[in-house]
């Protein structure tokens, strides 16, 4: 059985992740320092507690296991945040992925897929984007993210290694069997914040600009769910082991849904009312991102089976309502 190292293991997809590779026939690795992650998500591997740039533990860990390949997901994740601490992200992200990456060399594991961003395009100039678009970030997330893949691209000529870097849209939903989900603190995603202020955990949503040149005056995104997300993380793991090419690859539905449309989703699959508020927009951001993914089809011979916002909403309440209820048992 074939063991694959996972980075930020404990994390939203990382955990999600861990649950498909072992359900594949593989054995995940967590490894991950739980500023984001939680105890409860890790339960298909061992785990090892501690961080991506402790490059003596990276290598035992890669040693100990008998490690295949990594999947890094261990990152911050905030664009907002990433624009009032760059330090952290260009630091954090990009200069501790590198004592992964060495860690790597040293021990001779040369295949890794990466969990990249969409935001590595920035403002794209025209949709849907494709991985031929040019990556110019707005934000220092996505530069950090950007900085990984080029590392990648040197440390594949230079010695050899085999990489696949995939660029998430937007990642939603929890999983089907309700084993786990989404819990981030801060919370930033709208699909989680539309559920808990419905529950009435959090105050009114706020829509951020309405007047896009968009259907309804909102901003579209391109919503792929979790599980379809981790397949995909499967294949490429396939793809490398089969002696495929290194590449990025998008990762989305290629369809767009708004702001209000994800609104009011999430009232028809809860039967309940979303308070919201106005506001005017965010600076940087697009009216539109939408994937190209035809590569992912034709390389990976992937494609999501959430296609269907409603299904994606409804398995993100069965887990947020659960958990909710859970939380308040335990008196959390």
């Amino acid at each position: 059985m074939k063991t694959i190292l996972v980075t930020g293991g404990a994390g939203y997809i990382g955990s999600h992740a861990c649950k498909a590779l072992a359900r594949a026939g593989y054995t995940p690795v967590v490894l991950d320092n739980f500023s984001t992650g939680h105890h409860w998500a890790v339960r298909w591997g061992p785990l090892v507690e501690g961080q991506i740039a402790d490059r003596r533990l990276v290598r035992r860990t890669l040693e100990k296991y008998h490690v295949d390949a990594v999947m890094h997901f261990a990152a911050n994740a905030l664009v907002g945040e990433s624009m009032e601490s760059p330090y952290k992200y260009l630091h954090d992200n990009a200069a501790h992925s590198l004592q992964l990456l060495e860690a790597m060399r040293e021990t001779g594991v040369q295949r890794i897929v990466f969990s990249s961003t969409c935001a590595t395009y920035g403002i794209p100039q025209q949709i849907p984007i494709s991985e031929r678009s040019a990556q110019t970030p707005v934000n220092p997330y996505g530069e950090s993210k950007l900085f990984v893949e080029r590392a990648l691209g040197w440390y594949g000529r230079l010695h050899g290694w085999a990489w696949v870097a995939l660029r998430y849209f937007n990642a939603a939903g929890a999983d089907a069997e309700g084993e786990i989900g989404e819990d981030h603190e801060p919370e930033t995603h709208l699909i989680p914040l539309v559920i808990q202020a419905a529950l009435g955990l959090r105050p009114p949503v706020l829509i951020l600009g309405t007047d896009y040149p968009t259907p309804d005056g909102t901003a579209v995104r391109d919503y792929i769910h979790v599980e379809d997300l981790v397949e995909a993380h499967i294949k490429a793991l396939e793809h490398l082991e089969r002696g495929g090419e290194s590449m990025a690859v998008n990762l989305g539905t290629g369809t767009g849904h708004s702001v209000r449309e994800v609104i009011v989703a999430v009232e028809r699959v809860s039967g309940r009312l979303v308070p919201v508020r106005t506001a005017n927009r965010r600076a940087g951001d697009p009216a539109a991102l939408l994937a190209d993914n035809r590569r992912a089809g034709e390389v990976l011979s992937w494609k999501p089976r959430y296609t269907d916002l409603d299904a994606i909403v409804d398995t993100a309440w069965t887990w947020h309502s659960s958990h909710a209820v859970a939380l308040a048992a335990a008196g959390d």
